[in-house]
């Protein structure tokens, strides 16, 4: 005896259906974005860092979001001399994460470079500052000692 196909079911299984969609799509993505990660580490162990550039803005390109990308990205424009567009990546990444220590030293090491010391100061007691309310004690001595160096030297 064959039921009567409600209207109810047919919306159930385009739901189910959907659903399983953008589960592929969003493993899919997953993968893409993984293996490209993946290359841009690879090319930039390699010294290409053109190469690495590129695949890193890619990976940007699909989720924009993943600050550790734009670090990188940031280290290898540092590499290629572009130092006020690795500034950018590692300040957006601070705009974004504000307790993310890693991008405030890279970001100190970037005005460094630029010759920009009184920026390179503030944003390494930044860090500082971050570490000593992580209770990072001995990281929070070797900036202490940095700064000392940094300002003492005019």
């Amino acid at each position: 005896m064959l039921e009567t196909f409600h209207f109810s079911d047919l919306i159930a299984i385009i739901i189910v259906i959907l659903s399983i969609a953008l589960l592929a799509y969003f493993s899919w993505k997953t993968l893409i974005t993984s293996n490209l990660f993946q290359k841009g580490v690879t090319l930039s162990q390699q010294e290409d860092y053109q190469g690495a550039e590129a695949v890193f803005r890619e990976v940007i390109a699909l989720n924009s979001t993943n600050d550790v990308v734009h670090l990188l990205l940031g280290d290898v424009l540092i590499k290629q001399g572009k130092l006020e567009e690795a500034t950018q990546q590692y300040q957006d990444v601070i705009h974004r994460a504000p307790k993310k220590v890693d991008a405030y030293l890279r970001l100190a090491n970037a005005f460094m470079r630029q010759e920009q010391k009184e920026e390179a100061i503030t944003t390494l007691e930044q860090a500082r500052d971050i570490f000593q309310a992580q209770r990072q004690s001995q990281k929070v001595e070797k900036i202490q000692q940095l700064l000392k160096q940094l300002k003492g030297n005019g």
